[in-house]
């Protein structure tokens, strides 16, 4: 399953924490941002939604793309949402939404689902699928929610908190792959390389000493 052909990921995402989680994983994406207005998708299915925005992602990215032919070019698209008490919520529109929801979802759970869109430039092939993680917020207060609002984060991500930040500290659990909550899976990422007959092994980089390039490992 594994290439001799070097592997280039594009990543089409503008999130730090995706391309900081991948990096953790020993992958090395380009990123190139998709610019796709998420507003033009309507869908009543959380997991329809998002498999569908990460599709327009990937694909807006593909287009602007011209690979070589000495690698073989992935693009890989993202998007998350949070099913609460029969709603699908996004990122929070200003701080007084965001103070709203975390008003309601205090101690109480939601399913984030993140829709992954993985295409194979060369072969024109494709892999997608949804990861969904259940979560369980903490009974915060009022001034916890009140200071959290101000900190902006909870503007920046779908469901108005995060996993690997500040709001970290207000969940008190989760049933799934945490990967999931921060934006990108990488169990499913494994297996969505598996489906286009790659290895997760073959997008591993290491670093020299020092850190002062880049190598591909094999």
């Amino acid at each position: 399953m594994s290439t001799s052909v070097p592997l280039r990921l594009v990543l089409a995402s503008q999130s730090p924490a995706r391309r900081k989680l991948l990096q953790a994983a020993g992958i090395e994406p380009d990123v190139l941002v998709s610019g796709v207005d998420e507003s033009q998708v309507v869908s009543d299915s959380a997991e329809e939604l998002c498999l569908e925005l990460a599709r327009l992602k990937a694909q807006a990215v593909l287009g602007r793309l011209r690979p070589s032919p000495d690698e073989r070019t992935l693009v890989l698209a993202c998007d998350s949402v949070l099913a609460f008490d029969g709603e699908i919520l996004g990122k929070p529109a200003d701080p007084a939404d965001a103070t709203r929801r975390w008003q309601r979802m205090r101690g109480r759970s939601g399913v984030l689902h993140t829709g992954h869109c993985l295409i194979d430039v060369v072969h024109e092939t494709r892999a997608e699928a949804v990861a969904s993680t259940t979560v369980h917020f903490a009974d915060v207060s009022d001034e916890e929610i009140a200071a959290y609002v101000a900190t902006g984060e909870p503007l920046a991500v779908a469901g108005a908190f995060t996993i690997d930040g500040l709001g970290g500290a207000f969940l008190t659990g989760i049933e799934g792959d945490p990967g999931t909550v921060v934006g990108l899976s990488l169990p499913l990422l494994r297996r969505l390389l598996t489906d286009l007959e790659l290895s997760i092994v073959d997008l591993w980089t290491k670093a020299a000493p020092g850190g002062q390039e880049i190598e591909h490992l094999g």
